[in-house]
């Protein structure tokens, strides 16, 4: 399919790896302009070489620095020309217990992970609105929607951001001017960021790393864990001009593993 978004300019915060890479990826191959971010300067040159090799025919500009930061904020929407597409995207605070957490945690949780993206997106839905054409995806989480009791951190920032949505994507002044906002809630993906949290739970309980895997693995209707590329690819299309008439959702992609009916 044609997605009809070529040529146009994306923001990809923390795309050097994971889920923020599968949807540079992505678009890159449907011919957009993208300026990616993420903290590790080193691995954000890398990716945006193997992005340039992707597609030859695009511009791929990166800004390295930490997207909570307002003076990387400022350095990433003044690196694009205009931005038409953004993804917000971070990594998730750590797990743990409540009792544990400090109160400086949790205003860390919702910085990066509530104020962040809204301070992003504030910075550029109007002038998309001025244009006619916008499209904001913002990955949180599946625990959003089946909260988990050890990812409190994430499930309350995240929340917060998921309502805070709710209202703006369905402002007249947004929605009647093609700009949609949407958020993607991906459960069991093969990142660092499952492996890590593997890697806790293993340590916690004293079993093998392996077997926990499998054990998370086995519990995923579909029998495995989602792909970066499968992610990107579906971020992709809710960019497109197809996907014009989508706005305001919350959209699992998560092998099934959610078990409710709504």
């Amino acid at each position: 399919m044609e997605l009809g978004i070529a040529g146009r300019w994306a923001l990809v915060c923390a795309a050097s790896k994971g889920l923020g890479k599968g949807c540079a990826e992505a678009l890159v191959m449907e011919g957009v302009n993208v300026v990616i971010n993420a903290r590790t300067a080193q691995v954000l040159e890398e990716t945006a070489a193997h992005l340039r090799q992707m597609n030859p025919d695009v511009t791929v500009l990166t800004v390295a620095g930490d997207i909570s930061q307002e003076k990387t904020r400022k350095a990433a929407l003044a690196a694009c020309p205009q931005i038409d597409i953004l993804i917000n995207n971070a990594g998730g605070p750590p797990p743990g217990d409540f009792r544990d957490w400090s109160r400086q945690d949790w205003l860390d949780a919702v910085d990066v992970n509530m104020v962040t993206p809204i301070e992003l997106i504030k910075a550029t839905v109007d002038a998309m609105a001025e244009r006619g054409f916008g499209r904001v995806i913002n990955i949180t989480s599946a625990a959003v929607k089946a909260p988990i009791d050890i990812l409190g951190l994430s499930n309350g920032a995240r929340s917060g951001l998921t309502g805070f949505i709710a209202g703006l994507a369905r402002q007249p002044q947004l929605a009647g001017r093609n700009v949609t906002i949407n958020n993607l809630l991906p459960g069991s993906f093969d990142t660092d960021r499952l492996k890590n949290t593997h890697q806790g739970v293993a340590k916690s309980s004293g079993q093998d790393y392996d077997n926990v895997r499998e054990s998370f693995r086995q519990k995923v209707p579909s029998q495995r864990f989602g792909t970066a590329e499968e992610f990107g690819a579906f971020c992709a299309f809710l960019c497109s001009a197809q996907a014009g008439y989508m706005t305001g959702q919350n959209i699992l992609l998560d092998g099934g593993s959610y078990p409710g009916t709504y």
